[in-house]
């Protein structure tokens, strides 16, 4: 799938979506600054995968005990978009519609027979990360955060359905 400016657009602002945003909060002038009255900080510029990468791992550590002795050995990875084959896997239309996923085996399912494998990784994707806070508004600090935990419960085993839940009884 090609992505330009006006797929991305056309994307974002479907009715289906959650709620549609105006068009001149995905493209502001080059001049002005990206931000948001309630985000921590000011952006003058769309955050690169470094900036997300550091707000992400800064979230990491912060994370308490017994949680976060376990993720020493994860691997964090930004990328701009997700690629076909994982968005074919995860049966995704879009690639807008990921914004991060978990690669690896979820701590209650390994076993000896599992060891050799490749390193626990959480992939987060750029574009679909900067789309969302667009679409939601929400101080993109805390949008990195809640994308770095759903991600580490999928690590701790926990399902989509099951965070759903959790989130609810808050």
């Amino acid at each position: 799938m090609q992505l330009n400016q006006s797929s991305i657009i056309a994307h974002i602002c479907n009715p289906k979506r959650r709620s549609p945003c105006p068009s001149e909060q995905l493209a502001p002038p080059p001049i002005a600054p990206l931000c948001r009255p309630n985000m921590a900080r000011r952006f003058d510029h769309p955050p690169s995968a470094e900036e997300i990468e550091a707000i992400a791992r800064d979230a990491m550590l912060r994370l308490f005990e017994p949680f976060a002795s376990h993720l020493n050995h994860i691997v964090l990875q930004v990328d701009e978009f997700a690629d076909d084959a994982l968005l074919a896997e995860m049966e995704i239309d879009h690639p807008l519609d990921l914004t991060g996923v978990y690669e690896g085996i979820p701590i209650g399912q390994r076993s000896v027979e599992t060891s050799g494998t490749l390193p626990d990784r959480i992939r987060l994707f750029r574009q679909a990360i900067l789309a969302e806070w667009c679409e939601e508004g929400e101080p993109f600090e805390h949008l990195i955060r809640h994308i770095l935990i759903h991600e580490v419960g999928h690590h701790f085993g926990l399902s989509d359905e099951d965070m759903h839940a959790l989130e609810k009884q808050e």
